[in-house]
């Protein structure tokens, strides 16, 4: 997906991508997203491993981000998160993390994303069910 269209989407939703440190990277796939974060104290469980929360707002964010770029003029709201942990990833690592589009209708998008660490093992496996709406005039 084109950086410069999942730029403008991320204004729209700024926070939560910078407050845990995600960074969003242009794919060749017109039906892709990717973003990576690197674990540290923004991110990390007290035991100094990756949160579950962290994976799955990451996956959540990024899809959302996905279904902006896709949908300009209108807004994207998970409405489903599904994502099982498989391995843990210490403060330090980064993980990277790429949605595909599995479908694409008129109100709703279906996201596989899958969260890497730097070796390339899949960490986290998440699906994401956007809602996809008209934005309202005051947004």
């Amino acid at each position: 997906m084109d950086i410069t269209r999942v730029k403008e989407s991320i204004e729209r939703i700024e926070n939560l991508s910078s407050t845990l440190g995600m960074e969003f990277l242009s794919t060749p796939e017109p039906d892709t997203c990717m973003a990576r974060m690197k674990v540290d104290e923004r991110n990390r469980q007290p035991f100094g491993f990756l949160s579950g929360g962290a994976s799955l707002a990451l996956a959540e964010n990024l899809a959302g981000v996905a279904s902006l770029a896709l949908c300009p003029g209108k807004i994207s709201v998970g409405i489903n998160v599904s994502g099982s942990h498989l391995i843990a990833v210490e403060q330090g690592d980064t993980v990277t993390a790429l949605a595909r589009l599995m479908h694409k209708g008129r109100t709703l998008h279906q996201w596989l994303v899958e969260i890497r660490n730097e070796a390339g093992a899949l960490v986290c496996s998440v699906q994401v069910t956007n809602y996809v709406l008209n934005a309202r005039k005051d947004d």
